[in-house]
């Protein structure tokens, strides 16, 4: 990556702000997806179908416009650009991030040969604009009149705003594609052994005959909440609430502790690590409630304020998602983008095992939605739905929520 960057944690903010760092398409292959370094940095499309996959055109691209916003919204908009690439069979030029965040320019835009001038695609807005219409757009691009154009550059909304024209599965093959850098992973390992430390502790005082040995001690299970309780959120939920006319999106303190306990989970005590906005980090009453056995602990109370604070925020939400991601148990907001792609990633760990029924198994990578009642009071258990024609219910959040992912296994082998 040709970017000069004195800090290491600006370095880590605009690793964390390309969403992912991708993994050698050998190991994890996406159809029409792959990583390629010329003189500049470019994430490279064409179509999934196999008449393509021979002859992708690198003398043709595609720029969109800044992505914006939180690390998961962005990580969305990041993987429609993708697919918009795939589906113009053109290069996506790697788009510039939020100004608010970064403001550099990540790709080299050196191969463009500017024999053309570029052709600027508006998007449309507004309810007029169907999702039809922006299908029909895209479709009239690959029309000889503008695909004799080297670069198409789109402009208007934010991709995540985009009318969304694509399955589950594609975008889940291409968020397996991606992984955060090892300096993001390193620190969610640390915290993560923080965690399973104070389990073995607890147990070890519980039970006299239970001395876990430091080799074992990696595998006390845990149980990660995404516990959205904050002000802001409170606000914004119930607004949401009112407007779709719904009663399943907010869940106070009290609501999440009384359904996370009837949840039949591991051998308790067990370890309970909220994963909160720091504005809840000063807030004891969090703390307070939680049935005996379980075991609740922030990043303050747990001795690992010191990883997080020296990043910016951005960087402390990626390290939260992959503590959530690994956890034993896991258990989130279904109307909340972090808690619903964590599910979506362990969801397509279940399937590549053969599960794709979770109804009443409480054994690793289990996940429930704590805004939605389940079985005897306790939260929903929840699985992606990959047989979904778009990402609408992970945009934007969805009370249909199912312990069953319907989904062919063989596109996952």
């Amino acid at each position: 990556m040709h970017c000069n960057m004195n800090s290491m944690v600006w370095r880590l903010v605009l690793l964390a702000l390309i969403l992912f760092a991708l993994k050698t398409v050998i190991l994890h292959p996406f159809p029409g997806f792959w990583w390629i370094q010329q003189k500049g940095i470019y994430w490279t499309a064409a179509s999934a179908t196999p008449a393509f996959q021979s002859s992708v055109r690198k003398d043709k691209f595609l720029e969109v416009p800044q992505i914006a916003w939180g690390l998961n919204n962005q990580k969305i908009a990041f993987a429609r650009a993708c697919l918009t690439a795939r589906l113009l069979n053109r290069t996506l030029l790697m788009p510039s991030l939020s100004a608010s965040l970064f403001y550099k320019e990540l790709g080299r835009y050196s191969d463009l040969l500017n024999q053309t001038k570029p052709f600027e695609l508006q998007k449309g807005s507004g309810r007029k604009w169907t999702k039809e219409k922006d299908l029909h757009q895209l479709e009239q691009c690959k029309e000889d009149s503008v695909d004799k154009f080297e670069l198409i550059r789109i402009v208007g909304k934010n991709p995540f705003l985009w009318h969304d024209h694509w399955p589950v599965t594609d975008y889940a093959k291409i968020f397996e594609c991606l992984s955060f850098v090892e300096e993001i992973e390193e620190e969610a390992v640390k915290v993560i052994s923080k965690i399973r430390e104070v389990g073995a502790k607890a147990r070890s005082e519980s039970f006299a005959h239970d001395h876990t040995s430091g080799s074992l001690i990696q595998s006390v299970p845990y149980i990660a909440v995404h516990m959205r309780v904050e002000k802001d959120w409170m606000i914004h939920c119930k607004k949401l609430e009112q407007r779709l006319n719904i009663n399943q999106i907010c869940s106070n303190k009290t609501e999440i502790t009384q359904r996370v306990a009837k949840i039949s989970v591991l051998q308790k005590p067990i370890v309970v690590y909220l994963a909160v906005a720091d504005s809840l980090l000063e807030d004891n009453s969090i703390l307070s409630g939680w049935q005996q056995g379980l075991l609740p602990f922030e990043k303050k109370k747990l001795g690992v304020w010191d990883i997080y604070k020296k990043y910016p925020y951005l960087v402390q939400s990626a390290i939260d998602y992959e503590v959530c991601l690994r956890a034993d148990v896991f258990i989130g907001n279904s109307y909340s983008t972090f808690s619903s792609l964590i599910v979506l990633e362990r969801t397509l760990k279940l399937i590549k095992i053969g599960v794709t029924r979770s109804c009443g198994r409480e054994a690793r990578l289990s996940s429930y939605a704590y805004n939605i009642v389940g079985k005897d009071g306790g939260p929903q258990s929840w699985m992606t739905d990959f047989s979904a024609s778009s990402l609408q219910s992970i945009s934007y959040g969805s009370n249909n929520v199912s312990c069953e992912s319907k989904v062919l296994q063989s596109n996952w082998k």
